[in-house]
């Protein structure tokens, strides 16, 4: 597990839902579009994340 890849996808995660947010405050579909979509992607990001500690695990 990559400590820094983890914080990464938080990090996307977090920046995705305030985008998300201030799309539904200015009423900017395309905000609240690309705020699902980065949300999207750290949850992505978070199961490569799982799948590689599976995978050293059963290596170890």
């Amino acid at each position: 597990m990559s400590l820094e890849d983890r914080a990464k996808a938080t990090a996307k995660n977090i920046e995705g839902k305030a985008q998300e947010a201030l799309g539904n405050v200015t009423g900017d579909p395309e905000d609240k579009t690309e705020g699902k979509a980065k949300q999207a992607e750290g949850e992505v990001r978070h199961g490569v994340e799982d799948v590689k500690d599976k995978v050293k695990k059963n290596i170890d």
